[in-house]
């Protein structure tokens, strides 16, 4: 997802792949049976509806192992060892299906040949992709109007995510001495005075507007009679970054962005939509997980002294304070000092409060706070009044947070890695205003998603 959401490029490599697959299966068939017996086998005996099972199952240990993320797949060694973990994932998987219920299985030797077969096809078309997608003369041609922090700062998530398609040819100011300095790797080109000539002898597909100080310096005619064009796209600095990036840079961010984001008729009934979901997941997760909770409650209890659970007031929506429960992974005695940043590898963690936290059992008494209607499934962290004030001090717009119910996962947390420092807070609550501007059904379903994948891979921050 870029941002990691789900998008067009995703939706046709997921089908390129899936005609991959098949691909291999039908020469598997054809090899092994020749043209006649494969045709019986995969038409007559329905071998395409058991090659479709394969294909799922390929496509879901794809998605596990990141290989839709075209900002992780960087290192293109990484990307074939990915693809061999999740190719083989697959197959294991496939195979415990097959010996459960062998009427689905496609035999004859088949899968045998499909399995090396379908690997050679997938590394080597993947490595083209990566190639592609990253190959300096390949994508969307991108102008940056302004030479300040902002515009370096947008050219460094570009540079950071070359598979994302886009390739910055400079920036453009208004100070003549900046022509050919180098800000980040491309350079100055020109003054904002040549922008019609600078967009047609490069070839700009779009235009990124970063100019720190605008008045008497934006070159507002110019860039009209592009837009009025068609030839070119215009974009506002901060809009881009947030797109590309996935996140709300605060650096970028006026109170503007507060006052046109305010929510209307239908997102209000959109919210209550995702209230009554985020409900229903918390019913079924809490009954389902009650057996793995007895369990927990009983390991807990022989391990140390001190209440089974952790009870603790934090700030939820609108500032208004409320209880919090978690199974405690702390000794009792954890914070007889008063509140501190919990650490990774915190030496007041006990061991079953270890293992509870790196698979995210702790948190399944949050799911009565969802019940209660005092979280939601999806949304920021709920912070603890003492931090929320120093951090509110420290962090611009962090009281910003608490537009809307807090959350047992997040859009921050699948996004940053586990951190407990004022920096840290002000990277997630990038991701947490990128959230509030843009929640919707499909982004909560896909952070649920994430965050699943998150639990079974024990990796991710809280």
């Amino acid at each position: 997802m870029a941002a990691s959401r789900f998008n067009e490029r995703t939706f046709l490599l997921i089908i390129a792949e899936v005609l991959l697959m098949f691909g291999a299966v039908v020469a598997a068939a054809n090899l092994r049976l020749g043209a006649g017996e494969a045709y019986r086998e995969l038409v007559i005996e329905h071998g395409f509806y058991k090659a479709a099972l394969a294909a799922l199952f390929c496509l879901s240990a794809f998605y596990l192992y990141d290989l839709y993320d075209f900002i992780v797949m960087h290192d293109r060694r990484e990307l074939v060892l990915r693809l061999i973990q999740a190719l083989g994932l697959a197959w294991v998987a496939l195979a415990l299906v097959f010996y459960a219920m062998p009427r689905i299985m496609l035999g004859r030797g088949i899968l045998l040949i499909a399995l090396p077969l379908s690997l050679a096809l997938m590394v080597g078309w993947r490595v083209s992709i990566h190639w592609l997608l990253g190959h300096p003369n390949v994508g969307e041609r991108i102008l940056i109007v302004g030479a300040g922090d902002t515009a370096v700062e947008i050219a460094r998530e570009v540079l950071e995510r070359r598979d994302a398609g886009y390739r910055i040819v400079g920036f453009i100011d208004n100070t003549p001495e900046l022509i050919g300095q180098s800000l980040i790797n491309p350079r100055v080109i020109g003054v904002t005075d040549e922008l019609d000539q600078i967009v047609k002898r490069e070839g700009i597909d779009r235009i990124i507007v970063a100019l720190g100080e605008r008045r008497g310096m934006f070159p507002t005619q110019q860039l009209l009679d592009l837009s009025l064009s068609g030839h070119v796209h215009i974009e506002e600095g901060a809009s881009f970054y947030e797109r590309v990036s996935g996140r709300v840079h605060l650096g970028m961010m006026r109170p503007s962005w507060l006052i046109f984001s305010g929510r209307g008729r239908q997102a209000r009934l959109s919210a209550v939509a995702r209230a009554f979901l985020h409900r229903g997941v918390a019913l079924v997760g809490g009954l389902i997980s009650l057996p793995v909770a007895l369990v927990t409650a009983v390991l807990i209890k022989l391990e140390s002294p001190g209440p089974i659970l952790y009870k603790q007031e934090r700030v939820g929506q609108n500032g208004r304070p409320f209880t919090i429960m978690k199974f405690r992974s702390m000794r009792s005695d954890a914070e007889k000092d008063g509140p501190v940043w919990a650490q990774s590898g915190d030496a007041r963690v006990t061991r079953v409060g270890r293992v509870i936290r790196k698979i995210r059992i702790d948190e399944i008494p949050q799911f009565w706070n969802i019940l209660k209607g005092e979280m939601n499934f999806v949304g920021p962290r709920p912070e603890r009044p003492h931090f929320v004030r120093q951090l509110a001090e420290e962090i611009p717009y962090y009281e910003q947070r608490h537009l809307i119910p807090p959350g047992l996962t997040g859009w921050a947390q699948i996004k940053y890695e586990y951190g407990a420092s004022i920096e840290d807070a002000r990277q997630k609550l990038q991701y947490d205003l990128y959230y509030i501007k843009n929640q919707s059904l499909m982004m909560d379903a896909a952070i649920m998603f994430e965050t699943v994948k998150i639990v079974l891979f024990g990796r991710g921050a809280r």
